[in-house]
């Protein structure tokens, strides 16, 4: 629907080989002077590095410099810096990178890393987030407590505890005590991978004036210039990184992981752009994975139903380095009883390092792995207490002005509506037969909710341009990566300035030396956050545009509107198109000047009302900025003879607020299911002592269109958010959420059976089904 310019910047080229067609790309774009760079990777879990020899390889033809952790003395991290670019004293994970070869092509750089020389003394390695904490587990992270850390991080020094969040509300054990209905359970999360379509890759220039320019498939071009600026010791203002558009990202392509390299091994070469690219092998375990999850929880009832008591214990597989896992610990505190209103917890939620591939962001931010077990238990209280799942929720879900679990009242919501409209959608009482006589019929339901998780001064800024035709220019600094976000916006953008949609232009691509600030696009905020900067931006040049006017016209500017790109009078019934006014002005009676000028409307938005909590209780005024909560109905079929797994309906209904395009807020609930699904039923990431043995679309089983659901019912629910642009809240990870316990507790339902830990594989299903 929308218009980009200044995409003058070629797409980075990401195929598996540097072909004649893909040199021919970058040297179109980056010129013949390109260099081309790969990275030395640790083949232990965990080791000392004792000494690296470079030799061979600085002595093949072709090899241009070497970058190592000599070069990289200083740390970085988003919430907790705990690592540097390249790997010093110690590897603490199969792949971590501990050099980075520069060569004139990617075949002599990757001859040339298996000619560096590294000697190594291995460790002791723990691979499983139980061992970690045990009292004599090797320690991963002996610096923890000197490492810099945001303020609602809580390291545990001298452990492998990177941090630990605490809930504590009511009297748990007095509830217990009191409880008719108890029911506990430990449930499994494994590590899983992003696979987005496109590598991770960047190009990195050092000029010899001191500014670098990076162009990256980036989620954060403002995080990563601040990050890798701190970390060597640069001015933001002499880094500058350009992200155009992405092949997918899920959270992957968050923060920082190999951009850095890229940077540092460009400064070994000034004024010679380096490309890094990882290879599809690489993808899988030296980028973010989502974090494994070892869960144990134990819930109390009523038999009027409702519930009284909670007690979790989370402890994350958050792998090597913790920069990022760190907050999702915290996110998974914080909302760590679901979207129920539940009087007395106890949680506490435990970032472990282990010597896995390092945890990071991904789709639904830690959600997806909490209510894995909630749901599953919630089911088996209202199974105890001969309570529909549907009933047993609508009457514990979290409504609003209901207390959650850090003691914030909810805002408006309808959560109970989703969950009458979800099992509504797909015939819930009706008891319907399988299709075949070796085939069990079974339904299945699960709730959610997920805040952003973020800082609490998480920022965004927009500046609206218009042209002497009146189109609009529209700068933002959050990127596209598939959601729709440069459509939504341009329709913010138009609604509130008072112009066709077809007019906004979006300024690409997203380039930290001329696009507005925004923190980075994840936590399913910029429909929320760069919405309200947008808007705000639009009001901006709306308002110049009508004081010029009322003073042209000498009326009241409330008198005035601006309606299809005409300023009208409700007054005086005059009319004024934009073309031209919006840049060189008015003229004043008598040829005796101008007025006005080119209009240019900027804004900016940062929640100013979240508030720190008790690192003690967990609790505090409010923890985070919104809540978005749904529900997902399932209805499947099993072949009993195989353990087959065949998803026919499901039916997911979301309160969004305000859906600004309801077309894209379905396909968001469209792709969130299957993605959950594809994580239920196949994905793992297969680890043997720290070593990835499926790092291949081949071993990795991802969901294909065979697999995926025949009906998918997307159902929008709407209670406007206050605080949110035309009441809009985000949609884009919720989806995923609850997908996997929804298709569990249908399993359940149709044989009997429950598997505690992902995925729910046919062999896992066929096997429980014999016992």
């Amino acid at each position: 629907m929308t218009d980009v310019i200044g995409e003058s910047i070629p797409r980075i080229d990401a195929v598996d080989k540097v072909t004649g067609a893909a040199k021919f790309a970058d040297d179109f774009q980056f010129g013949p002077g390109l260099l081309y760079g790969r990275l030395v990777r640790s083949p232990h879990a965990h080791a000392l590095v004792k000494k690296i020899d470079a030799t061979k390889a600085l002595a093949l033809p072709g090899v241009k410099a070497i970058a190592t952790g000599a070069d990289t003395p200083g740390f970085i991290g988003l919430y907790l810096q705990d690592r540097h670019i390249f790997a010093t004293d110690r590897v603490r994970y199969i792949g971590d990178p501990v050099a980075g070869i520069v060569a004139t092509s990617e075949e002599i750089a990757e001859q040339a890393i298996k000619l560096v020389q590294v000697d190594y003394k291995v460790l002791p390695a723990v691979t499983d987030p139980l061992d970690a904490i045990k009292p004599d587990a090797p320690i991963l992270h002996p610096e923890l407590g000197n490492y810099d850390v945001a303020n609602f991080i809580f390291p545990k020094p001298g452990t492998n505890i990177s941090n630990h969040f605490k809930v504590r509300k009511g009297n748990v054990e007095k509830a217990f005590a009191e409880s008719d209905v108890i029911v506990e359970g430990e449930f499994g999360v494994p590590q899983i991978q992003h696979v987005p379509i496109e590598p991770h890759v960047a190009v990195a220039l050092a000029e010899q004036s001191g500014k670098i320019t990076m162009w990256a498939s980036s989620q954060s071009p403002f995080a990563q210039r601040n990050l890798i600026a701190k970390a060597l010791h640069i001015s933001q203002g002499d880094i500058r990184v350009i992200a155009p558009y992405l092949g997918g990202g899920f959270g992957s392509k968050a923060g920082v992981s190999m951009e850095a390299c890229a940077v540092v091994m460009a400064l070994k070469v000034q004024g010679r752009p380096v490309k890094l690219r990882l290879t599809r092998e690489e993808e899988f375990f030296t980028t973010f994975v989502r974090q494994g999850l070892v869960a144990r929880t134990k819930i109390g009832a009523k038999k009027n139903g409702k519930l009284v008591a909670m007690k979790t214990e989370y402890f994350w597989d958050a792998g090597a380095y913790t920069e990022y896992g760190v907050n999702m610990t915290r996110a998974g505190g914080y909302s760590s009883t679901g979207p129920y209103e539940i009087p007395n917890v106890q949680a506490d939620s435990y970032c472990c390092y282990t010597n896995h591939p390092v945890g990071g962001p991904m789709r639904g931010f830690g959600m997806p792995e909490i209510h894995w077990g909630i749901e599953q238990l919630m089911d088996q209280v209202a199974e105890k207490l001969a309570m529909d799942p549907r009933d047993f929720r609508i009457k514990n879900c979290i409504k609003t002005g209901g207390e959650v679990v850090t003691g914030w009242a909810m805002h408006p919501i309808k959560l109970d509506e989703c969950i009458e409209k979800a099992t509504a959608a797909i015939d819930w009482n009706k008891n319907e037969p399988a299709s075949a006589p070796n085939k069990k019929r079974g339904k299945g339901l699960a709730i959610m909710w997920k805040a952003p998780a973020m800082p609490p001064n998480a920022g965004s800024s927009a500046y609206v341009r218009l042209n002497e035709d009146a189109t609009v220019t529209l700068g933002l600094g959050g990127q596209e990566i598939g959601q729709g976000t440069h459509t939504v916006m341009a329709q913010m953008a138009a609604q509130a300035l008072g112009v066709p949609i077809d007019w906004i232009r979006i300024a690409t691509p997203v380039d930290t030396q001329y696009s507005p600030y925004e923190w980075q696009t994840v936590a399913s905020r910029l429909t929320w956050s760069m919405g309200n900067a947008v808007v705000a931006a639009a009001q901006h040049a709306r308002q110049q545009i009508l004081d010029l006017v009322a003073e042209h016209w000498n009326e009241k500017v409330e008198d005035l509107d601006i309606k299809d790109g005409k300023v009208i009078s409700y007054k005086s019934e005059e009319s004024m198109p934009l073309q031209n006014m919006v840049i060189y002005g008015l003229p004043k009676e008598g040829d005796c000047g101008w007025r006005g000028g080119p209009i240019v409307g900027r804004g900016n938005f940062m929640p100013t009302y979240v508030t720190g909590l008790d690192p003690e209780t967990g609790q505090g005024p409010r923890a985070v900025v919104h809540y978005t909560v749904g529900c997902q109905a399932v209805d499947l079929e099993i072949d009993t003879e195989t353990g087959q797994v065949e998803i026919l309906r499901v039916a997911a209904a979301y309160d969004v607020g305000k859906a600004i395009n309801p077309d894209q807020v379905r396909a968001q609930m469209e792709g969130g299911v299957v993605q959950g699904a594809s994580s239920a039923l196949f994905e793992q990431l297969q680890l043997r002592n720290g070593k990835p043995i499926n790092p291949s679309f081949v071993d990795y089983r991802i969901a294909t269109s065979v697999d995926t659901p025949r009906e998918i019912i997307p159902i929008i629910v709407e209670e406007p958010q206050d605080d949110g642009p035309f009441g809009a809240r985000g949609i884009g990870e919720h989806a995923m959420v609850p997908t996997a316990p929804a298709i569990a507790n249908a399993i359940y339902n149709a044989i009997g059976v429950r598997i505690p830990s992902l995925p729910l594989t046919a062999e896992k299903i066929f096997l429980a089904m014999q016992k």
